[in-house]
């Protein structure tokens, strides 16, 4: 079997891998496991575009791709889904002052 084959099954199991992972994080409900998801489809990127002997695009989706945007993700979620202590406090207030009255 030449390495030309070889290549061409690799590439071809990248692109399953690719479009697994996509359809994965796009059926995927929860925030957290999308980020999750869209870094393993950055990571499946990464191998096709090493397969493809595109080293220099390989390692910017690594770093973007991979660990920057869903890192993003991930923060943005925590900080949207934490209450403040503020609000918190607010409500309890409002309670507190329900009660009294």
């Amino acid at each position: 079997m030449s390495t030309a084959v070889v290549q061409e099954y690799l590439i071809a199991g990248a692109l399953v891998l690719v479009a697994a992972s996509a359809t994965a994080a796009a059926l995927a409900r929860d925030p957290v496991r999308q980020a999750v998801l869209l870094a393993v489809l950055g990571l499946c990127l990464t191998v096709l575009f090493t397969f493809l002997q595109a080293p220099d695009v390989a390692l910017s989706q690594l770093a973007v791709g991979t660990a920057v945007t869903p890192l993003l993700i991930l923060l943005t979620v925590r900080k949207v889904r934490r209450p403040t202590a503020s609000r918190h406090d607010g409500d309890e207030r409002g309670q507190e002052g329900g009660d009294e009255s």
